[in-house]
């Protein structure tokens, strides 16, 4: 795949992060360009922000990263290293990056919101920029065609303002949504439910799977954490809302837990969670982090692990791939790696292959839990 974005006699290098060789994925989309060719004869102030939602990894940062002050806001902190990999390859100047939760800043010209696969998220953003926004700010969205829908429209209208949308360009629509500060109301509190059965009360932020209710493989896994005094330091590794985690602390109170997810939204939900739920909540550290990307070698005696298998909206292995090697480095001498996945994803094969080793411990239906031993 040529890394190469070419428009208006101008030329950026883009990858993918974290990269890969042979990669087969753009760093980039025909929303992009589309974003990119409308906004190309726009007069912009130097002076008032731009801001840029859910860039993927950086492609529209670097595009406007010359043409005044831009602050790009994602979850991600992979796409947030795509970004800065990305600006530092094209010698571009730095932008300020924050995730979704920090402070926005104030008056911004122009809004460029590439939308993000999870509604909640979306309907969170909007309500946030309807709170920030003055009336002259221009709002733009972008996706692939096929994921803008009457619906999608509908939520823009109700919780930001007058939208129009734009013919279809390489299979991708741009949005127009004029801000409407009479529609502006109080931030939602985050989701919070109760799971009886493990004592727990989770909380979610808008952007971490399963919003209100304990999904079907968090569940099957729950049941099969293992309870050992050996056990002194434990991992989930793509955490969520860390009710993993939770579990684990509460069944080796002797263990310090680190909860690993590249989702700011989830390491947030994380810690609230520890707060909520455990006597001792500084048993559990969340961190915002690519895998295990800077862990020690060998320090670590169990990895409970549910990978994705998705990055932005591409499907893909590698990052349970990655995982999988990560924890094999981690892994004290006998250390045991816990995966939960789907049965189509075949997880015991790439085990297998790494380790030496694989074993079923569960499965129902849709789930497989499989152990591993280094």
């Amino acid at each position: 795949m040529k890394p190469e974005l070419t428009l208006h006699e101008r030329t950026l290098t883009l990858q993918r992060y974290p990269a890969r060789k042979n990669e087969t994925l753009q760093a980039w989309d025909a929303a992009d360009e589309y974003i990119i060719n409308h906004v190309q004869d726009m007069e912009l102030d130097p002076q008032r922000p731009i801001l840029i939602m859910n860039d993927s990894f950086g492609a529209l940062g670097c595009w406007f990263a010359e043409k005044g002050k831009v602050t790009s806001i994602t979850d991600s902190y992979i796409a947030k290293q795509g970004c800065v990999a990305n600006l530092k390859a094209n010698q571009l100047p730095h932008i300020k990056i924050t995730d979704c939760l920090a402070a926005l800043p104030e008056n911004p010209q122009l809004v460029l919101l590439k939308l993000p696969k999870n509604n909640r998220l979306l309907v969170w953003q909007l309500k946030r920029l309807c709170n920030l926004l003055p009336e002259d700010c221009v709002v733009i969205g972008a996706a692939k065609a096929k994921e803008i829908h009457t619906s999608t429209l509908k939520l823009f209208e109700k919780h930001l303002g007058e939208t129009k949308t734009s013919l279809a360009v390489k299979k991708a629509r741009l949005i127009f949504c004029q801000p409407n500060p009479k529609l502006a109301a109080p931030m939602p509190a985050p989701q919070q439910w109760d799971v009886p059965e493990h004592n727990m009360t989770i909380t979610n932020h808008a952007n971490v799977f399963s919003s209100d209710s304990l999904d079907i493989g968090a569940r099957l896994l729950l049941e099969h954490i293992p309870q050992n005094d050996h056990l002194k330091d434990i991992i989930d590794l793509g955490c969520g809302n860390g009710v993993i985690g939770l579990k684990a602390a509460r069944l080796n109170p002797q263990a310090k837990i680190t909860c690993v997810d590249e989702s700011y939204m989830a390491v947030s939900s994380c810690q609230a969670n520890a707060e909520l739920n455990l006597e001792t909540p500084e048993q559990i550290t969340a961190k915002v982090n690519n895998c295990l990307d800077q862990f020690p070698a060998k320090s670590v005696d169990l990895v409970l692990c549910n990978p994705p298998f998705h990055q932005q909206t591409a499907i893909t292995d590698h990052i349970a791939w990655q995982m999988f090697c990560d924890s094999k480095q981690v892994l004290r001498s006998k250390g045991q790696l816990i995966v939960i996945g789907n049965r189509h994803l075949g997880y015991d094969g790439k085990l297998k292959r790494l380790f030496g080793n694989v074993s079923v411990i569960a499965q129902n239906n849709k789930f497989v839990v499989y152990k591993t031993v280094k």
